[in-house]
């Protein structure tokens, strides 16, 4: 099994989580980490090894953060580039899609390397601009 963790700053790990709960009912092999204002980059390491360790079963744990070069990211990958914690990735730029991804494919794709991949396409693939359009379909329409 492949693990995961979100961080992020605020409560973007949290949100994150409580939007896959409504997907996937209570997830496991999960863990949310957020980063909030009051916090020293020493105490998000900290929390990021305490998740890693719980996650410490899983094959393999991939981590998503909020933005590519953030303290949650940067934090993530040093914990990566150090070796101590296993087959472990990390993905910068994460949103909802990319992680419901991940959280259900990663029995399937036991790679965690091909399942970030994977996960980074589906999330990018959500990304739109809506566009209004004067063609015939359908017409959606806001209660208000």
């Amino acid at each position: 099994m492949i693990g995961i963790i979100v961080t992020g700053h605020g409560e973007f790990a949290s949100g994150l989580a409580s939007g896959l709960k409504l997907f996937a009912g209570k997830p496991e092999y999960f863990e949310a980490v957020d980063f909030n204002p009051e916090e020293s980059i020493e105490n998000l390491t900290d929390r990021l090894a305490e998740a890693l360790n719980k996650l410490s079963g899983c094959e393999a744990v991939a981590v998503f953060t909020d933005l590519t070069g953030g303290s949650p990211y940067n934090v993530a990958s040093g914990m990566k580039r150090s070796g101590r914690y296993g087959d472990l990735e990390v993905a910068g730029g994460s949103n909802l899609p990319m992680v419901f991804h991940a959280y259900q494919f990663r029995t399937m794709i036991t790679d965690v390397r091909e399942l970030l991949d994977a996960s980074l396409e589906e999330g990018k693939s959500q990304m739109v601009r809506f566009q209004d359009s004067d063609s015939d379909e359908e017409e959606w329409e806001v209660e208000e």
